[in-house]
């Protein structure tokens, strides 16, 4: 009895183990089979394409946030997505008050008002067939000036009712369905994932993204999904042109030579040419004529024939100075509307014309940092009509500074997008009121100005004009009755400075930290300090701007200058390598 009641339990267990092994390998094959199920067996459900809004907008592969407005079976855009997607240089300016829609390109300025059918194009009619207008608090642009404009390409289908937009410069793969019996567009990249639609063999799409083994595709009705990779055989690429100006405008035609301009500083009385020695080398000449007077945008004119007449004599352009009067309430009241604008610019345009001008040096400072869109809104819209009629645009820029009024109202990198040339002005580095004595523009200070602006916002040298000072200041350093050390100064120019060298018998020494020459003396109880900007002084800025291949220089002004400072100017950029 013993043997048989120890054989029984070893049976038992063999059958036990024997049943779990049975039932192991029939999940394994189970999980097998719906493993396999799961990964070659596609699903059949399919899922009708839903999009919340009636005019869907693709780019791109996805669906944007905003929809379109149709009528008459035309396109009109959001302005929040067509200003996401020109953010880069931002050329569509919209000023709500007055319902106006400007658009700007290197050379075109269209303005458009909503509900209205007529804008104009630079200065000349331009007519829609379908007008900009107001829906739920979104304006919703006409895709025509859009696509002649910038290039953007609108497509619409009036089936699916999708609005698919391509940008200039896109690149698209297109592919043909290779199957037999045609592919599945997908909601997803999986082959259990419901299918949107189906397509033919031969029809063909466009390819947006690669995932896995899928294709983010869309078809010729503009849906989009996932098809398979190896259902499709890749075929064309398809380009959207770059939009090309109608004008390739040359803003300096003197072919091989820099720019060598001076500043003549216009003030209560007009310049008597005659007075005016020989300025050898000099090309451009800027007087500062134009002065804006009011929030309205009118500009007071000093202009004189005469000038122009003798600097044409000597084959000098004319690159008349346009100033804000250094006033920032008013500036922020002219640059704030398109009206005041273009009403500057209107006046400019006349001024040039009426006076055979060749250019506007615009020299707005003390300017409010909240102005800093608005100033670039006016050189987007100046340009291109101030080429139209052959005028090269620059304007003047500080060095980069923490002084609100003064540098940071600069968006200098999207200026050096738009004008043709920035004058830096490379001065005052120690300026009028400074509590400290030192130089106008040490060399060291003057390079770092350059190529702060070439490196941190990528302006070209190419349009870098150096502006170089023509002036010395006389800095007084005198103790108070506390013991206190007081600082004044005053310009001088050139030659007034060489008298005093010369009176008071003194030696220059040369500042090596300043690039330089320096002369200091005593004189009623004060010390008198002098960093001269002399012929040394220039020659050396005008190898800052040999350096780096700048445009050319500029001095302020004209008559702080000694005589011989032209030639030496000119010299040092002209000389060969």
């Amino acid at each position: 009895m013993e043997t048989n009641y120890s054989r029984s339990p070893r049976k038992k267990r063999r059958g036990g183990f024997g049943l779990l092994l049975l039932l192991f390998v029939a999940a394994a094959i189970g999980s097998m089979g719906w493993f396999g199920y799961m990964k070659f067996i596609p699903s059949n459900e399919q899922q009708d394409p839903n999009y919340t809004l009636e005019y869907p907008i693709m780019i791109k592969g996805k669906v944007m946030k905003y929809g379109a407005q149709i009528e008459s079976d035309l396109v009109k855009l959001p302005l929040p997505l067509v200003e996401e997607i020109f953010s880069k240089d931002k050329p569509i300016h919209y000023e709500k008050q007055s319902g106006t829609i400007v658009m700007t390109t290197t050379d075109k300025v269209l303005r458009l008002k909503t509900d209205a059918l007529t804008g104009i194009i630079n200065q000349k009619p331009y007519k829609l067939t379908i007008a900009a207008e107001i829906v739920k608090d979104v304006v919703y642009i006409p895709a025509a000036p859009l696509e002649e404009l910038f290039g953007l390409r609108v497509e619409y289908d009036k089936t699916s009712k999708i609005v698919t937009l391509l940008m200039e410069g896109d690149v698209i793969q297109h592919a043909d369905v290779s199957s037999k019996d045609g592919a599945a567009i997908r909601v997803a990249p999986s082959i259990r994932e419901p299918y949107l639609l189906k397509v033919k063999q031969g029809e063909s799409i466009r390819i947006w993204d690669e995932a896995k083994g899928w294709l983010l595709v869309q078809n010729n009705n503009g849906h989009i999904g996932y098809i398979n990779k190896k259902d499709v055989n890749l075929t064309t690429i398809e380009e959207v042109p770059e939009q090309v100006s109608d004008k390739n405008f040359v803003p300096w035609k003197l072919t091989g030579s820099k720019i060598n301009l001076t500043w003549e500083a216009v003030y209560n009385r007009r310049i008597d040419p005659a007075q005016i020695g020989e300025m050898p080398g000099v090309n451009v000449v800027s007087p500062t004529w134009f002065k804006l007077t009011d929030g309205k945008g009118t500009i007071e004119g000093k202009a004189d024939p005469a000038y122009v007449k003798w600097a044409h004599e000597r084959g000098y352009q004319v690159w008349a100075l346009f100033d804000n009067g250094f006033k920032p309430d008013l500036t922020t009241a002219a640059l704030a509307t398109v009206e005041s604008r273009f009403f500057m610019i209107q006046q400019l345009l006349a001024f040039a014309k009426i006076y055979n001008l060749q250019g506007i040096n615009v020299d707005f400072e003390n300017v409010y940092t909240k102005d800093k869109e608005n100033l670039v809104q006016f050189m987007k819209e100046m340009t291109p009509l101030l080429h139209e009629q052959g005028l090269v645009v620059s304007i003047d820029v500080t060095p980069k500074s923490k002084s609100e009024m003064w540098s940071v109202f600069l968006d200098r990198e999207a200026l050096g997008k738009v004008v043709d040339y920035m004058m830096v002005m490379a001065y005052d580095e120690h300026w009028a009121s400074s509590p400290k004595s030192g130089s106008v523009a040490s060399l060291p200070w003057t390079e770092r100005a350059i190529t702060k602006i070439m490196e941190e916002d990528g302006v070209p040298a190419s349009k870098i004009v150096l502006s170089m000072p023509l002036y010395s200041r006389l800095w007084t350093e005198k103790a108070d009755e506390t013991g206190a050390i007081k600082v004044s100064s005053k310009a001088l120019g050139m030659e007034r400075v060489k008298s005093i060298i010369a009176e008071k018998k003194l030696t220059p020494i040369f500042d090596s930290a300043a690039g330089q020459n320096y002369v200091e003396y005593k004189e009623d109880g004060a010390l008198k300090r002098i960093w001269i900007e002399d012929d040394v002084s220039a020659k050396a800025r005008v190898e800052i701007a040999r350096k780096y291949d700048l445009a050319g220089v500029a001095t302020w002004q004209r008559a702080f200058q000694t005589p011989s400072i032209w030639t030496t100017i000119d010299s040092a950029l002209t000389k060969k390598p």
